[in-house]
């Protein structure tokens, strides 16, 4: 007889999902009030694990499920398990990351709405027993006919800008990491650089990834851009757009209304925001419907039971490699490979689409599909609206003509293993390669700008090239003191026959676009480049 399986839910689901694993024959244990060690403790007996976003699943946790072959997320991020963990161990993690978007489309142009006539408004003050029709129903606007510039063209916004052209507006979009084809199939029209959406927008919805990058995305200089009388809503996360910018573009009546759904800090009861009476603000609310809990709670339960079936699990967030030789000789080289991702994309002159991909020394003689999977991670990181995993990367490339080509060279020259990315930006042939060092495998980049280095990838860096003469890193290094920001490391790489080096460092903070600027000019750098990895 053949063992019943057991699904522990670590966290409340809908009742739905838990009857669907149970109809399927499946043990269904609810564990919503056992602690960290409780979970320890009983995990061994387990096959599946359901949470949410509160439980972690720890590597500890993970090498205790002994029986554990899934772990499901009821929602969109993973960061809560050590996946890195599960997939050396060949346990599959599975997500719902479609369960929130539509109540989240919908929550935009809800807002979209209540901002054009000022209904939370009049609803509060009726409620209150004011009838302010004269104060309220000045100023409204109609919909159709208006240009809604959509600031990220992810999954929510491309059903943002949908139900928009329903309504007969005129959609304006600013994504660099969608094809133009996409554009054209939706009926959009595209914007190259945000400043067309300041120009020409009347409504401006955000539809980023919060990052380093998209924080303080909108701020006074932004505003500043826009038409008068703009009006401004952010479903997506909070920080992309500047509170106290938005304030103050409020308070110089640049905006005539705005909507606000998520804040820097949740929960809040406090924001600058908060005062004026043209806003209308929400406590997070954009998956907070029935159908997105419930959906997210099938979805999960459907795909949980598919991988305990031994079926396809069309929302894996990993591609478990099976426990041996493969996964020992490749893994670890996983990280160089997403970091080299990230380095080569913003270091290049312009978006870049093409990528060759080269392994040089031991690893070559391996199934290396995984790591350039996790090379195309690091070129879509932070780029994209929604998940980026091993699972949906390469379709998401895809869609956004971007294409990876490996090649193999078992002997390598100068390094035991070598991994090379290699791309076309404005100026030509760009490429950058990395290694790990040591039985602990420590990430080193050894080529940027091909020109050979040797520094140990941070959090915060920069790249600078410039002409190879006397003076030039005290001249450096004095700027980024007077800048206070700390070097940690410094590669330089030289050409001798052309004159030319590239400086690699490592900073105890970001550099801000300002700050390299000047560095560059007074300097006399030819350019230079800040990465986040």
């Amino acid at each position: 007889m053949t063992e019943q399986k057991k699904v522990l839910v670590k966290e409340k689901l809908a009742p739905e999902g838990v009857k669907y694993l149970e109809d399927l024959g499946f043990q269904v244990d609810i564990g919503t009030e056992w602690d960290a060690d409780e979970l320890l403790r009983r995990i061994p007996e387990y096959h599946g694990l359901i949470i949410r976003s509160a439980t972690k699943v720890t590597a500890e946790v993970i090498q205790a499920g002994e029986n554990l072959q899934v772990i499901g997320r009821a929602g969109v991020g993973v960061d809560n398990v050590d996946v890195k963990e599960a997939t050396k161990r060949g346990i599959i993690v599975v997500n719902a990351p479609q369960s929130n978007v539509l109540s989240a489309a919908e929550q935009t142009i809800a807002l979209i709405m209540a901002c054009a006539r000022n209904l939370a408004q009049a609803h509060a003050d009726l409620k209150n027993g004011q009838w302010n029709k004269g104060k309220w129903g000045k100023g409204g606007v109609e919909l159709r006919g208006k240009t809604l510039g959509i600031i990220g063209l992810g999954r929510i916004g491309f059903l943002v800008a949908e139900d928009a052209r329903g309504l007969g507006m005129n959609v304006l979009a600013y994504d660099p990491f969608v094809p133009s084809e996409k554009f054209r199939e939706l009926g959009l029209e595209r914007a190259d650089n945000p400043d067309k959406i300041y120009r020409e927008a009347d409504f401006i919805t955000v539809h980023l990834p919060k990052n380093a990058e998209t924080i303080g995305f909108i701020g006074d200089e932004e505003f500043a851009k826009m038409k008068d009388g703009v009006r401004v809503i952010n479903v997506a996360r909070g920080g992309i757009i500047d509170e106290d910018a938005w304030a103050r573009a409020i308070e110089s009546g640049k905006v005539a209304a705005s909507a606000v759904d998520v804040y820097p800090k949740e929960p809040t009861t406090e924001s600058p925001l908060f005062k004026y009476d043209s806003v209308v603000a929400t406590p997070h609310l954009g998956a907070s419907t029935v159908e997105a809990q419930l959906r997210a709670g099938m979805i999960i339960a459907e795909q949980v039971a598919a991988v305990l079936l031994g079926r396809f699990a069309s929302n894996a967030v990993n591609i478990p490699l099976a426990p041996g030789e493969d996964a020992d000789e490749v893994m670890p080289f996983l990280g160089i490979a997403e970091m080299l991702g990230k380095l080569i994309v913003q270091i290049a002159d312009g978006p870049v689409d093409t990528f060759e991909i080269a392994y040089e020394g031991g690893i070559a003689r391996y199934d290396t599909r995984i790591l350039t999977l996790g090379v195309l991670q690091g070129v879509l990181a932070d780029k994209v609206d929604g998940p980026v995993n091993f699972v949906n990367v390469q379709d998401i490339a895809e869609e956004r003509g971007i294409t990876a080509k490996e090649s193999k060279q078992p002997a390598a020259v100068d390094f035991l293993n070598l991994i090379t990315v290699t791309t076309h930006d404005a100026q030509g042939d760009l490429s950058v390669s990395g290694t790990t060092l040591g039985p602990k495998h420590r990430p080193r980049l050894v080529e940027v700008y091909r020109q050979a280095i040797d520094i140990e990838p941070a959090p915060h860096m920069a790249f600078l090239r410039y002409a190879d003469v006397p003076g030039m890193i005290g001249k450096i290094g004095t700027k980024m003191g007077e800048f206070g920001i700390n070097i940690g490391q410094m590669s330089v790489g030289r050409e001798v026959k052309d004159a030319k080096a590239v400086m690699g460092l490592t900073l105890d903070e970001r550099i801000n676009p300002a700050q390299l600027k000047e560095l560059v000019d007074s300097c006399g750098l030819y350019d230079g480049k800040r990465v986040d990895l």
